[in-house]
């Protein structure tokens, strides 16, 4: 039995057109690579795929990279938009890069 909840509730709990989709990423740096390459291929994934695409990435590592990539806005992200940051990681010669479905990021 679905329940009728108000526009604010929805929205508190991320839910019907308050839901967000995202998704998962994750890739390695080759053995031995220097902090300053792994600083500034980071510094340009956020400066030529992140930003300019309205997205959030939220992750860390040193050689082994994993995180979250959502909106900045709320809103659903795409499979264009999965393909891009897969895309744009596996030309910069980066191993084991793994992109994941969208899912809810609040619920899933």
């Amino acid at each position: 039995m679905a329940k009728n909840r108000s526009r604010r509730l929805r929205k508190k709990l991320h839910i019907a057109e308050f839901q967000e989709q995202g998704f998962s990423v994750a890739w390695h740096f080759a053995e031995g690579t220097a902090v300053e390459d792994i600083d500034s291929t980071l510094d340009a994934f956020i400066d030529e795929v992140i930003e300019p695409n309205g997205l959030a990435f939220d992750g860390s590592g040193y050689l082994q990279w994993e995180g979250l990539i959502c909106q900045q806005r709320i809103s659903n992200c795409t499979d264009e938009q999965r393909e891009l940051v897969k895309n744009w990681l596996e030309a910069r010669k980066l191993s084991e890069v793994k992109v994941s479905e969208l899912f809810d990021i609040w619920w899933d």
